[in-house]
C-alpha cells in the first residue's frame, strides 16, 4: 500500500513524519538537512551551454551538405565558391543560435524570479533567511506580498488568498486554509497547500515546508521546459529532405563518375567533374531562407510577449488546424467589469450600487478584481464622505462573506455584506424590492437563488 500524500495527512501526523515541531527546526537540524536535501533551488537543473547550442545548429542535414560542398570547392581550387557557401552556413547557424540562446537565457531569468528570502521559525525565533536554505520541516511565515519559497501545508491561516497562475493558469487568487484534502486532489484542489513560485495576495499563514528544490511542483514545470524536446514535424521534414538530397547526389555523382570512366575519360577529371556536379546540386540558400523566415516569425511572437525557444516551433504553430487552451488570463484580458446592479426583482437599483461601493471601498483587506470592478463602475449618486466605517468582519472560509459596518448622519447603523450567494441568503430574513421589504421565506429564498444563478449564466454565457 502506497503512503498517503502529504496534503491528505493530519497536521500532527505530518509534523511528526517530517521530524519537525511548531517551534521550528533548530539551526543545527536545518544545516544538517540542507546537506542531505541540497539547496532549495531549481536553477541547478539546467545550464545554458552556448557551445552546445551552437554546435546543434550544424547538425541539420542541409547544413552538413553545404559544409561538404564548401570543403569540395576548396579542394578543387574554387575558393570563391567555398567562401560564399561558408558565409551562408555561418549566417544561417548564427541566426538560429542567437534566437535559441536568447530564449534560453530569458527562461533562466524567469526562474531567478523565485523568492530570494523568507521568514522561518527556527528554535522558536523568527528570522529572515535565504530561500535556498529552506529545508523540509521548516516552519515558514507568509504574509501579503510574500513569494512562497517551498511546497508546504498550511498549519494556520487568516484571510489567506494565493495567486497560483504560474501553476494552474488561473488569473484570480484562490482561497487557502488549514485542513486535509483527498489523496486524489489535483494541484488546484489542494486548498490546504501552497506551492513554490506562487504569491500571497492577502492574509497571513504559518506553513510547514514539505518539498523543496527539484522535488517541488514548480521544478516539475521547469523540468518539462528543460527536457529533451521531441522532433517537430517540420524538423523531421527538413531532415528527410536532406537525406533525400544526399541520396540523389550520391546516385548522380556515382553514375556520372562511372559513365565517364566507361567512356575512358581521365580519372582525375571525371572525379572533379562529379564533385562539381554535387556542389551544383546543393541548395545553398535554402537553410538561410528557412532560418530567416522562422526568425521573423519569432520576432513577431516576441512583440506579443511570447518567448520562442526553438525556431522550429514557429512552423508547427502556423500549421495548426485546432488550438485548445485555457482561455482564463490568456485569450481573455482577465478583467472583471460591472455590467449593472439590480434588485431581487431584476430592476436596476442605485441603492444596490451604493452598498456595493461602500463595501468595496471601506474594507481594509487587499482589493480583489471584484472590488476593482465595483470601484471603477462610475458615479453612484451619493457622497461617500457622508458614511463612516465603524467596524469590519474580514472574509473567512466559514462565513464566506466580508462585512463592513457603516453609518451616516440621520441614518441607522447598517452592515453591508458581500460574499457567496448561499451564505448571504442563509442569514437574511427579508428581501427588499423597490421601497418595500417582504419576509424571506423558503420559496422566495429559492426564487432569489434561481434569479442570481440565471443572471450569472446570462452574464458569462
Amino acid at each position: 500500500m502506497s503512503p498517503s500524500p502529504f496534503w491528505s495527512k493530519a497536521q500532527d501526523v505530518l509534523v511528526h513524519d517530517l521530524g519537525s515541531r511548531i517551534a521550528g527546526l533548530s539551526p543545527e537540524e536545518a544545516t544538517s538537512r540542507l546537506k542531505n536535501y541540497g539547496p532549495n533551488t531549481v536553477l541547478a537543473m539546467t545550464h545554458t551551454n552556448a557551445l552546445h547550442i551552437l554546435l546543434r545548429q550544424f547538425l541539420n542535414p542541409l547544413v552538413l551538405i553545404l559544409i561538404f560542398a564548401a570543403t569540395v570547392s576548396s579542394l578543387v581550387g574554387e575558393m570563391h565558391d567555398a567562401i560564399i557557401i561558408s558565409l551562408i552556413v555561418l549566417a544561417s547557424c548564427l541566426l538560429g543560435f542567437s534566437q535559441e540562446y536568447g530564449a534560453t537565457k530569458a527562461l533562466e531569468a524567469l526562474k531567478k524570479s523565485i523568492s530570494l528570502s523568507a521568514t522561518v521559525v527556527r528554535g522558536g525565533i523568527e528570522s529572515l533567511v535565504p530561500a535556498s536554505t529552506i529545508v523540509p520541516g521548516d516552519i515558514i511565515k507568509l504574509a501579503a506580498g510574500s513569494l512562497v519559497p517551498a511546497d508546504g501545508v498550511i498549519l494556520s491561516s487568516r484571510d489567506l488568498s494565493v495567486s497560483e497562475a504560474a501553476l494552474t493558469g488561473e488569473t484570480f487568487p484562490v482561497g487557502k486554509m488549514a485542513g486535509v484534502c483527498p489523496p486524489e486532489a489535483s494541484i488546484a484542489a489542494r486548498s490546504n497547500c501552497v506551492f513554490t513560485g506562487t504569491s500571497v495576495r492577502s492574509g497571513t499563514a504559518t506553513v510547514i515546508a514539505v518539498e523543496t528544490g527539484g522535488r517541488t511542483e514548480y521544478a516539475a514545470i521547469a523540468g518539462a521546459i528543460a527536457r529533451q524536446i521531441p522532433e517537430t514535424d517540420f524538423s523531421r521534414g527538413i531532415r528527410r529532405f536532406g537525406y533525400l538530397m544526399t541520396r540523389i547526389m550520391l546516385v548522380i555523382v556515382i553514375t556520372v563518375f562511372v559513365a565517364n570512366l566507361l567512356l575512358h575519360r581521365p580519372l582525375i577529371d571525371s572525379l572533379l567533374f562529379s564533385l562539381a556536379l554535387a556542389v551544383g546540386l546543393t541548395p545553398e540558400l535554402l537553410p538561410a531562407i528557412i532560418s530567416m523566415t522562422l526568425a521573423r516569425g519569432a520576432r513577431a511572437m516576441a512583440a506579443g510577449g511570447v518567448i520562442v525557444r526553438r525556431l522550429d516551433a514557429i512552423e508547427n504553430l502556423g500549421s495548426m488546424n485546432l488550438l485548445c487552451t485555457d482561455k482564463t488570463g490568456t485569450l481573455t484580458q482577465g478583467i472583471i467589469k460591472l455590467d449593472g446592479c439590480v434588485d431581487p426583482g431584476g430592476m436596476h437599483s442605485q441603492q444596490v450600487h451604493l452598498l456595493a461601493v461602500l463595501n468595496a471601498s471601506l474594507q481594509a483587506g487587499l482589493k480583489n478584481p471584484l472590488d476593482d470592478a465595483i470601484l471603477a463602475s462610475g458615479e453612484i449618486g451619493a457622497d461617500l464622505k457622508a458614511f463612516v466605517k465603524k467596524d469590519e468582519i474580514p472574509y473567512d472560509f466559514m462565513r464566506k462573506r466580508l462585512s463592513v459596518i457603516v453609518n451616516s448622519a440621520g441614518q441607522d447603523t447598517m452592515m453591508v455584506c458581500k460574499g457567496a450567494v448561499a451564505n448571504i441568503l442563509s442569514v437574511c430574513t427579508s428581501v427588499r424590492t423597490g421601497n418595500a421589504a417582504e419576509p424571506l421565506d423558503e420559496a422566495s429564498r429559492a426564487a432569489s437563488t434561481r434569479f442570481i444563478v440565471n443572471g450569472a449564466r446570462m452574464a458569462f454565457g
